[in-house]
């Protein structure tokens, strides 16, 4: 099996080395995918001898989509720049690649650990979060409803779990997430728009998150998480409250 690592980046000097030196004795080939970043992106990734491209962004999924299709193998292992292979996951992937597999398997998902101002979330609805990143090409492909992609494998593809975690670096502090909760519920809000959708006051303002809230620190236990693991289950019932108070927003324009 022969693979290719495909990321796509704008602006991630300070996540794309550990990414690309986690990937780097896995995969056979690196394709870097970026959305002309104004930072050391591109010479980081050149450092590495890398495909480096730049396309305009036109969405999360269309941009992963396009990455992969420039993959010369069936196999891709896609990562966003902020994710890392944990040393477990590297070690599962590389007996994969050299033992005989079971050749009906099309794809495999692994838990995703993510990192939050320097704590590691094992809860919150954050953890397993588990994810595909390992895929045969030709049996799926990026899908969702940006900017949530996902990889959509095609009816009947059989699918393994490897062991170790995918570490997410994903916010540094806590700034960093206000912004992205800003840009990514303005995304969400623009797809959901589009798709016809309306906003309920009571419902999709009120009580949807309240009940995130609820769910997140008492349910999936995010109180265990401590002080960050509070943070991460507010922010996301504001993300949720922020998601449809744009929506509403947009419809009585």
């Amino acid at each position: 099996m022969n693979i290719s690592g495909v990321i796509i980046t704008y602006n991630e000097e300070h996540n794309l080395e550990e990414c690309l030196n986690s990937i780097k004795d896995v995969v056979d080939e690196i394709i870097v995918v970026d959305s002309f970043s104004t930072d050391r992106t591109r010479a980081i990734a050149e450092s590495f001898k890398v495909r480096f491209l730049e396309h305009k962004f036109e969405g999360h999924i269309q941009q992963k989509n396009y990455a992969v299709d420039l993959a010369e193998n069936d196999w891709v292992l896609s990562l966003d720049a902020d994710e890392r292979l944990s040393d477990e996951l590297k070690e599962a992937i590389k007996v994969i690649k050299s033992s005989v597999t079971d050749t009906k398997v099309g794809a495999y998902k692994c838990n995703r650990l993510s990192n939050y101002c320097g704590k590691w979330i094992k809860h919150s609805g954050w953890y397993p979060d588990t994810k595909i990143r390992l895929w045969n090409r030709r049996l799926g492909k990026w899908g969702g409803i940006n900017p949530h992609d996902s990889v959509v494998l095609e009816a009947g593809v059989q699918m393994s779990k490897v062991k170790g975690d995918l570490l997410h670096y994903s916010y540094r502090t806590i700034d960093e997430h206000i912004d992205q909760m800003n840009k990514f519920s303005e995304i969400a809000a623009v797809e959901a728009s589009a798709a016809g959708k309306m906003t309920n006051v009571l419902i999709h303002l009120v009580i949807y998150p309240a009940l995130t809230f609820l769910k997140n620190y008492f349910v999936r236990l995010g109180f265990l998480d401590g002080y960050y693991g509070f943070i991460v289950c507010k922010n996301s019932a504001y993300y949720r409250f922020l998601k449809y108070v744009k929506l509403r927003e947009k419809k009585r324009v």
